[in-house]
């Protein structure tokens, strides 16, 4: 019961988390993109990707939410494990564009470590439960005859 009530917590502050980003960088780009970590953010027209960026941020918070409601539990672990892909790479990305280590590891690595967390727990926890339905059956009757 522990692990469903973590998991369900960190989907919902990973989902909030991530959706509250992309409202920012919908209502307030040039505010939020300094804090990504990236040495330098497109200026003039080309700032306009910065409302794409918001737009997939707030839907990657509603997938979980949707499915986490919708009891899709198993798909949800696998969403989030496979979700590790984007922190990772926006870490490597700043890292390798002369960005904030600190972003790129505290922020970005973080995420990817509680993606990755949260994921396991869900995919894992019909066994835990199955392991606990076992555990706990009634001992067998033995009939002396």
């Amino acid at each position: 019961m522990f692990r469903t009530r973590l998991a369900t917590t960190l989907t919902v502050l990973l989902a909030v988390g991530i959706g509250y980003v992309g409202v920012s960088y919908l209502f307030f780009p040039e505010a939020t993109a300094p804090q990504f970590g990236m040495a330098v953010w497109p200026e003039g027209d080309a700032a306009q990707f910065l409302a794409t960026k918001g737009a997939r941020d707030l839907a990657s918070g509603l997938v979980p939410l949707a499915l986490l409601l919708t009891g899709q539990r198993r798909a949800l672990g696998w969403v989030l494990t496979l979700w590790t892909v984007v922190p990772l790479a926006d870490a490597t990305l700043i890292l390798s564009n002369g960005g904030s280590t600190a972003t790129a590891l505290g922020v970005h690595g973080l995420t990817a470590a509680a993606l990755l967390v949260t994921g396991a727990l869900l995919l894992t926890e019909a066994k835990a439960e199955d392991g606990r339905a076992t555990t706990e059956r009634e001992p067998v009757a033995v009939r002396a005859d």
